[in-house]
């Protein structure tokens, strides 16, 4: 039987956190015994792909061994989010791919529901459910496309000192009600349905972004082709945000923001990319005079050492996308 979905999980050293992700796969109802590579679902059949990025911690050999019904493709180096997804995407073949991050769990019911609804609607090419951190807290997964006020507000030392501040806020939807289904400009990639016919028309994700802004970016240009976003919150998905990106905090700023600076570049043009560039260079270096000044009177040390050691990093980089990427990239 013809597969209907493709489920992509790009791993990085969490092994342990995928082995949940891929329990809630078979945990969800209607699902029964694998066969072969193939997962049924109720009438329904899925396929799960996990590409590895050369992870250090056994991942390869714990799927090889617990999970053999998963098409496991195993890279010699790190392709990050965005290569690793291009990768697997073009081996499926189901009418619909799901982009699942390896640190999430299904809840009940989620994934019927969200090929349920988007079967319902013909016109509609991306959907994301309802996100929760492992302790029950609410993620915000619904996005507006930024602007240079959103990029300047949402997630910099700005934001840090007015947290409440209106350009964050509409960025992440929050003048909208999280239990309603609405549509949206785009979602965030830990849990992302699409319609492989979208993959067909405007392409593979961006592989200028390591990872961090691609799902914006590839958005961007299914709504520039006509495709339909929308929130589902009957589709709960707990992540465990972070766990792969965490374990290298500098590079972790130096993706997320010279990310965001080429989606500015792509998308505004050149001019606002450099002025958010600068400004969020200049962030970094109020971050590091604060640290280096709480160094300096002796509070909590170890912990000031090395965040300006991670900021002394980042503001060399001129948050320029590397060139090279080590081992330790997440």
């Amino acid at each position: 039987m013809a597969v209907d979905l493709d489920i992509v999980i790009v791993s990085w050293n969490v092994g342990t956190l995928l082995a949940r992700c891929l329990d809630s796969i078979l945990a969800q109802p209607g699902a029964g015994a694998p066969q072969g590579e193939r997962v049924p679902l109720g009438a329904r059949w899925l396929r799960v792909h996990v590409v590895d990025n050369a992870s250090r911690d056994g991942t390869c050999a714990l799927v090889a061994e617990r999970y053999p019904w998963v098409r496991l493709t195993r890279s010699e180096s790190n392709l990050g989010f965005t290569g690793a997804n291009n990768l697997a995407i073009p081996q499926g073949e189901g009418r619909y791919v799901l982009l699942l991050n390896p640190d999430t769990e299904l809840a009940p019911g989620a994934l019927a529901g969200m090929l349920d609804y988007m079967e319902a609607r013909p016109h509609l090419g991306v959907l994301g459910p309802r996100l929760r951190y492992g302790d029950g807290r609410p993620q915000p997964s619904r996005r507006r496309f930024p602007n240079l006020a959103m990029a300047l507000m949402e997630s910099t030392v700005l934001e840090q000192w007015f947290p409440h501040n209106r350009w964050a806020a509409a960025y992440r939807m929050e003048d909208r009600p999280e239990d309603a289904a609405q549509p949206v400009d785009w979602l965030t990639g830990a849990c992302l349905l699409t319609r492989r016919a979208v993959w067909e028309q405007v392409g593979l994700l961006d592989d200028g972004f390591f990872m961090y802004s691609e799902e914006l970016d590839w958005c961007r240009r299914a709504a520039q082709a006509g495709w339909e976003r929308v929130y589902l919150p009957d589709a709960l998905v707990v992540h465990h945000e972070g766990q792969s990106s965490c374990q290298v905090v500098a590079r972790r700023h130096i993706l997320f923001n010279a990310s965001k600076v080429r989606y500015f570049a792509k998308h505004h043009g050149r001019g606002k990319a450099e002025f958010l560039r600068l400004c969020l260079l200049a962030g970094f270096g109020i971050q590091l005079a604060e640290e280096a000044a709480k160094w300096a009177l002796g509070h909590k040390r170890p912990l000031r050492r090395e965040r300006i050691g991670a900021y002394r990093e980042v503001i060399r980089s001129g948050l320029r996308r590397p060139t090279t990427i080590n081992e330790e990239t997440p």
